[in-house]
């Protein structure tokens, strides 16, 4: 199953985790208000591409403790070694990333929900409880294993105390309820006197905000860095884009050549007619020419992929995947039946542009690091774009509140729909509907279509 999610006020963030299957398939269709009359002279496929898609692929494991144990193993066997092992870095960033992201996905679980359940609270408060202890319980002895150690137990930490207090500010308590809020507040004040205690900051980090978020931000690098795959980049298709531009040259000069000679003989001796007809038709090339490479470049690369990415791990540097991306325009009646179909497509919708993503690769799980064969992948969509051409304007809207006459500005507001379709690799299709509602400067909403759940 995917899950989108809004990462910022301006970017989506879509997860998904690969199993152990080698061969993914990924299709992104971005359903945009015909209104907008956005097309690939306002926003080019390629700028998009650049500027509002990020991928990142992690290392994942279904079994939770598996990383812990082995960065325990690791951390005894590199007592014994002159050097440390560096898989003892991947695997307590690996616990340290599963944990993060199950936190803050409880944490969004637990504001969705309407009310506030005192199991779930309790729920959540004694995993963190069991996940804390079980990394604190055996530090390494070795200098650099401990400061890496250090660090992942600081960043925790703080990214625990950070989403007790949100949830404890933004939770819809009863009053019947606010001993849970004393209780959210008060594991937080533990986790930062735990910090205090160990001296992880020093007093003007703990004392400026700004360079406290800053710290914790390196940090979550630190330990994304190890269980994140390099990507080199390539671009397709550069080739045969400077073969048709040397192949219609030579056509267009070959063309006005034949007309210049079939001038220069009828007209005879160089004249001012023939200037005039020679600078008609070098005009006349220069008109045409971008022209036709354009559309000559179109067709060729039409449904064919325009970039190809390799994998690579970090730690030994191998080979560890490829995948090839799409992205282009497409309209209504190019898409394939089921994805008609879920976006449920009337007059209404035939009007709107459509901007479809595909993702396809190959991962090799015989080259990962020992004891990994699953990874997860993260999509960020950027709709700084789409917003800069969305309207600011606002509009009255009136209402009767008994006998009286309420007047409201209303802001314009836009709804883009994005269909999922992932082809796994067991061949099983998902379909997943969203509806993004948004404005000229931020996301609003994400809501999860009802009938695709």
């Amino acid at each position: 199953m995917i899950q989108l999610e809004r990462k910022d006020e301006q970017t989506l963030k879509l997860i998904r985790e690969l199993g152990e299957a080698a061969e993914h398939r990924l299709d992104l269709y971005l359903f945009i208000p015909g209104e907008l009359n956005v097309d690939s002279q306002i926003i080019p496929e390629q700028e998009f591409y650049l500027q509002g898609i990020y991928v990142k692929r992690t290392y994942s494991s279904k079994a939770q403790l598996a990383p812990l144990v082995q960065s325990r193993l690791i951390s005894r066997s590199a007592a014994q070694s002159d050097r440390a092992d560096p898989k003892y870095r991947l695997s307590l960033s690996l616990y340290a990333y599963q944990y993060a992201n199950a936190l803050e996905g409880a944490a969004r679980s637990l504001l969705s929900d309407e009310e506030v359940s005192r199991e779930d609270i309790g729920e959540l408060l004694e995993l963190i409880a069991t996940i804390l202890k079980r990394l604190r319980r055996n530090v390494p002895k070795d200098p650099g294993l401990s400061r890496y150690n250090v660090n992942i137990d600081n960043y925790l930490s703080w990214q625990t105390e950070q989403q007790l207090l949100m949830l404890a500010t933004k939770l819809p308590f009863a009053d019947d309820q606010m001993d849970l809020r004393d209780l959210l507040i008060k594991v937080a004040r533990r986790e930062h006197t735990y910090r205090a205690e160990r001296e992880y900051n020093s007093v003007s980090v703990n004392d400026d905000s700004t360079r406290m978020s800053n710290k914790m931000r390196l940090l979550r690098r630190l330990i994304e860095y190890p269980i994140t795959f390099k990507r080199k980049s390539q671009e397709l298709g550069v080739g045969e884009q400077r073969w048709l531009k040397a192949i219609v040259a030579a056509i267009i000069m070959t063309f006005v050549s034949f007309l210049l000679f079939e001038s220069r003989m009828m007209l005879g001796d160089i004249t001012a007619t023939f200037l005039l007809v020679a600078a008609l038709l070098y005009g006349l090339r220069e008109f045409f020419r971008d022209d036709i490479r354009q559309k000559l470049w179109l067709w060729l690369r039409k449904g064919r992929p325009k970039w190809k990415h390799t994998y690579m791990d970090v730690n030994s540097e191998q080979t560890t995947g490829r995948s090839l991306e799409w992205i282009d325009y497409m309209t209504f009646d190019e898409l394939p039946e089921d994805v008609r179909k879920a976006r449920r497509g009337g007059a209404a919708q035939r009007g709107e542009t459509v901007l479809h993503y595909r993702n396809d690769s190959k991962m090799t799980p015989t080259r990962f690091l020992s004891g990994y064969a699953e990874t997860r992948e993260s999509i960020v969509l950027d709709l700084d774009l789409f917003m800069r051409v969305m309207n600011p304007s606002s509009h009255p809207v009136y209402r009767l509140d008994n006998q009286e006459i309420i007047e409201e500005n209303v802001e314009k507001r836009y709804v883009l729909n994005l269909v999922v379709r992932d082809v796994e690799g067991d061949g099983r299709v998902i379909l997943q509907r969203w509806r993004i509602i948004i404005n000229h400067n931020r996301i609003i909403d994400v809501e999860l279509s009802d009938e695709l759940k």
